[in-house]
C-alpha cells in the first residue's frame, strides 16, 4: 500500500502522524511511505530520518494526496484540502465530526473511508488512539490554567498551590476520565484543592482510590456544579461523549457567579465543549474574557508539546496503521471489531450513529460482508 505522510495544516500544529520509526517498521512491511518535505520539523524529525527509515520524501501536499491509499495524519482536513481528497482513499486521523457538518458533507461527497482515531473502541468501551492525547491534554489543561491565573495574563493573581499561610487555589474538573484524572494529578501536585465532578459513581471512586482520597469527589447535577464553580478558581471541561457533541454541564449564568480573574480551560471544545461560553481557539489566539473570567479553548493543545505527542500518538495509532495496510480496509475493518467502531463515513454515509444524530444525518451502519461481497 501506498501510505501518505502529511504537513499538517491546521494553525499551530506541530504534531506529525508518524516519526521516522513508525516509517520503518512500514517500509520493512513492503509499504511505500511517502512523507511531504518538513512534515515531521515541527516535532524534530527532518528529511534526512525520513530517507533513512525508508520513505520517499516528496516535495508537494498535492503528489502525496494523490499517489496515496492511505492518509495517515493527525488532524481532520481543512478546506483547502477538501477537494484533494479521492474516492476510496482511507483517511486515518481525529475528525471530531459531530461538530464539523461541512466537512463531514465533504468526506461524504468525495467517498473517502474516513476512520477517527477518537471513537476506535476495545470491547471495555476504553478508547486507546484517544487515550495518549487525552493524557496530554489533561496535563497541559493544569499548566495552563496556572499559568492563566498570573497577573500578566489577567488572571486574579493567585499561586495555585498557595504558600505558607495563604490556602492553596480551588480546582474544579468536570469529568474523572483520562483527561480529569491527569488534570488532578498535576493540580495535586501543585497543591491545589480539587474537586472532581461526574455522573458515573463508579470512576469516581476509582479515582478516588487511585489518588488516596485527596481529592473531593462530587456526584454530577445542577446544583453541586453551580455550587463548585461559584468557588472555583480553576475550571477544567473534560467531558467526552463518545463520538457525539459534548454535553453543557456550565451555563453562562454560573459562569457570571465566578470570580473575576478566574480561569475555565475546556478540554472538550473540540467536541462543541462542556461550558456554555466556550468556542474554540487558536493557540496564537488562546484567550478570551466573558464575565471577568479567561477562558482557553484551544481545540489542539497537544500540539505544543509536539515531540511528546507525536511519539505517544504514533505509539497508539501504529498498530492500526500497519492493519490497514497489510489487510487493506475493507479486510481490516472486518476482522478488527475496534477499528470498525473507528469508520465514521463510507462509501458516502454516515457509520457512526453519534455522529449521524449529532449533524441530522442518515445514519447507514456499516455492513462488512456487503461491501466485501461488492469489492
Amino acid at each position: 500500500m501506498i501510505i501518505g505522510v502529511l504537513t499538517e495544516v491546521k494553525p499551530d500544529e506541530y504534531r506529525v502522524a508518524a516519526p521516522p520509526v513508525a516509517v520503518e517498521v512500514l517500509s520493512k512491511a513492503g509499504h511505500q511511505v511517502l512523507v511531504e518535505t518538513t512534515a515531521g520539523e515541527g516535532s524534530g524529525f527532518v528529511d534526512e530520518e525520513y530517507v533513512k527509515a525508508g520513505a520517499t520524501v516528496i516535495s508537494t501536499a498535492e503528489e502525496v494526496w494523490n499517489r496515496a491509499d492511505m492518509i495517515y495524519h493527525v488532524k481532520e482536513p481543512v478546506p483547502s484540502e477538501y477537494l484533494l481528497l479521492k474516492k476510496d482513499q482511507i483517511l486515518f486521523a481525529y475528525f471530531h465530526l459531530a461538530t464539523a457538518k461541512e466537512l463531514t458533507l465533504a468526506l461524504m461527497d468525495r467517498g473517502v473511508v474516513a476512520i477517527a482515531y477518537e471513537t476506535v473502541e476495545l470491547p471495555d468501551g476504553s478508547l486507546p488512539l484517544l487515550s495518549p492525547m487525552s493524557e496530554v491534554a489533561g496535563v497541559l489543561a493544569t499548566e495552563v490554567a496556572a499559568t492563566y491565573l498570573w497577573r500578566t495574563h489577567q488572571g486574579c493573581g493567585k499561586l495555585l498551590g498557595g504558600v505558607t499561610g495563604i490556602p492553596p487555589g480551588n480546582v474544579v474538573i468536570l469529568g474523572a476520565g483520562i483527561v480529569g484524572t491527569n488534570a488532578a494529578k498535576i493540580a495535586l501536585g501543585l497543591g491545589a484543592h480539587v474537586t472532581v465532578i461526574d455522573i458515573d459513581m463508579r470512576r469516581l471512586s476509582c479515582l478516588n482510590e487511585v489518588l488516596q482520597g485527596r481529592v473531593e469527589t462530587v456526584a454530577s447535577n445542577h446544583y453541586n456544579i453551580a455550587t463548585a464553580v461559584k468557588e472555583a478558581d480553576v475550571v477544567i471541561g473534560a467531558v467526552l461523549h463518545k463520538g457525539g457533541r459534548a454535553p453543557i454541564l456550565v451555563t453562562e449564568d454560573m459562569v457570571k457567579t465566578m470570580k473575576p480573574g478566574s480561569v475555565i480551560v475546556d478540554v472538550a471544545v473540540d467536541q462543541g465543549g462542556c461550558i456554555e461560553t466556550t468556542h474554540p481557539t487558536t493557540h496564537k489566539d488562546p484567550t478570551y474574557i466573558v464575565d471577568g473570567v479567561i477562558h482557553y479553548c484551544v481545540t489542539n493543545m497537544p500540539a505544543i508539546v509536539p515531540r511528546t505527542s507525536t511519539i505517544a500518538l504514533s505509539n497508539a495509532t501504529l498498530p492500526y496503521a500497519f492493519e490497514l495496510a497489510n489487510l487493506g480496509y475493507r479486510e481490516a475493518l472486518k476482522s478488527d471489531e475496534a477499528l470498525r467502531k473507528g469508520l465514521n463515513v463510507f462509501e458516502g454515509k454516515v457509520t457512526n450513529k453519534f455522529v449521524a444524530e449529532s449533524l441530522g444525518l442518515e445514519y447507514v451502519p456499516y455492513n462488512s460482508e456487503l461491501t466485501t461481497r461488492r469489492g
